[in-house]
């Protein structure tokens, strides 16, 4: 059994090929059972393999080099990228919230993991590649899951509202007013997923991190505080941003008087 430094086992072609069995096997249940799932599988794993492996080969290169604007650079393409995916994961949001979503995630995401990585971690220099991106992605790509769940739920539960909104309206409510139950149910959607997580870790499964850095040779009891960390963390962005981002969105689905734009009269562009 090969190991790196820091007693990590080593992973080789071998190893990767036999781990990519598993997915030959729920490919060819999708076969038998007529699932149709076949190219969509060989699509992601591809993808895996050549996104992942892109990652480390960046990664390595970054961490050589001692520069604050290309790690700021970094977070700011993961931010977008971000964002992106948030309004890809919420179809019937209005047109034009691109421009919340990296608000959002530029806000949230430069907050927590400079808070974690300045204040509790106290990585030096402030800008270490090999702390503040890791933990940027942990951040974003948790939290962006709470906070898609929240825009969606957010415009889903204002058209299933939609007559009770447009009779506030009518009766001289503000948009922030009819709107603000249906506020209120998607940032509780969006916090959901991640409280369930916090409730379960360590008793129904052990957290990535944590697995990552007990399989790297740390100490149990000092993954257990990384991990505590990353959840609270997590948490935290995922609130916030939840938050940022409906706030900053829902006034879309109103015109400029404050009346609730129904399906037939929204714009699509």
């Amino acid at each position: 059994m090969n190991e790196l430094a820091g007693g990590v086992v080593e992973i080789g072609a071998w190893q990767l090929l036999l781990s990519t069995g598993f997915i030959v096997v729920v490919g060819v249940l999708s076969l038998r059972l007529a699932l149709g799932l076949e190219r969509d599988l060989a699509v992601a794993t591809v993808r895996t393999y050549l996104q992942l492996i892109a990652l480390g080969l960046v990664l390595r290169w970054v961490f050589g080099v001692d520069s604050a604007w290309l790690v700021i650079a970094i977070l700011v393409l993961m931010m977008a990228a971000a964002a992106q995916t948030i309004i890809a994961r919420a179809p019937d949001a209005p047109p034009g919230i691109f421009g919340p979503g990296l608000v959002t995630m530029l806000l949230t995401g430069f907050t927590v993991t400079f808070a974690v990585t300045g204040l509790v971690i106290r990585v030096e220099p402030w800008y270490e590649a090999r702390y503040v991106i890791p933990i940027a992605g942990m951040v974003l790509g948790n939290s962006m899951n709470g906070i898609a769940l929240a825009l969606e739920r957010t415009f889903a539960d204002l058209d299933a509202r939609a007559g009770e909104v447009l009779a506030l309206t009518a009766l001289g409510a503000t948009p922030w007013e009819a709107a603000a139950d249906s506020v209120r149910v998607a940032v509780r959607a969006g916090l959901i997923p991640t409280i369930n997580a916090m409730a379960a870790a360590g008793v129904v499964f052990i957290p990535g991190m944590m697995t990552g850095q007990v399989l790297a040779g740390a100490d149990p009891l000092e993954a257990a505080y990384y991990q505590i960390v990353v959840m609270l963390m997590v948490s935290a962005a995922t609130a916030i941003g939840s938050v940022l981002a409906v706030l900053l969105s829902f006034r879309r689905r109103f015109d400029a008087e404050g009346i609730y734009l129904e399906k037939g009269y929204r714009s699509h562009g």
